[in-house]
């Protein structure tokens, strides 16, 4: 449980908030930040994402991520340090927003100031999101943004158990 006291961390100190969140174009450079983000044990455990090995990783995002013709993705730069990034992509048919933050900057506004930059860059709608329930974080990072829980979504969105589906329409 995170407090205004205590970090998402576990360190039980405190982090302070970021002054400056921006968003840029990926760069190559990136990937190998992202991958390290990804191979954080407590990170893929919350996203209940196991980590992958570096070279499925890299071809996963030249060829899926940034080789997506039709998607959207960004680097999260905070106080100019590369913090993550958001992505948005298409599968059948509907749009999803997915994002990845490294730990230390987890519980210091980055989230919901870069999901709010990069919801403003995103016009289609409406865009889901499909975390998993435990992931308490990132389901109230959706939420401030103004994304709403759909109470059963049914067989066509081929959720896992215990993953929820949140939809944003404004």
């Amino acid at each position: 449980m995170t407090s205004a006291h205590t970090s998402q961390d576990g360190s039980g100190v405190a982090p302070a908030r970021v002054t400056d969140v921006r968003l840029r174009a990926v760069e190559r450079a990136d990937l190998e930040l992202f991958f390290a983000f990804e191979q954080d044990p407590e990170a893929a455990r919350r996203a209940v994402f196991p980590s992958r090995e570096r070279e499925r990783f890299m071809t996963h995002w030249e060829n899926r991520v940034l080789g997506d013709p039709t998607g959207i993705h960004r680097t999260v730069v905070a106080d100019g340090e590369v913090a993550g990034n958001i992505v948005c992509w298409e599968d059948e048919g509907r749009r999803l927003v997915g994002y990845w933050f490294g730990r230390s900057f987890w519980g210091r506004g980055v989230g919901t100031r870069a999901l709010s930059q990069f919801l403003d860059l995103v016009e289609h709608r409406p865009l889901y999101a499909d975390p998993f329930a435990s992931n308490e974080a990132s389901v109230r990072l959706l939420e401030r943004c103004g994304f709403r829980h759909i109470p059963d979504p049914g067989p066509e969105h081929h959720l896992e158990p215990g993953q929820v589906l949140l939809v944003l329409e404004r």
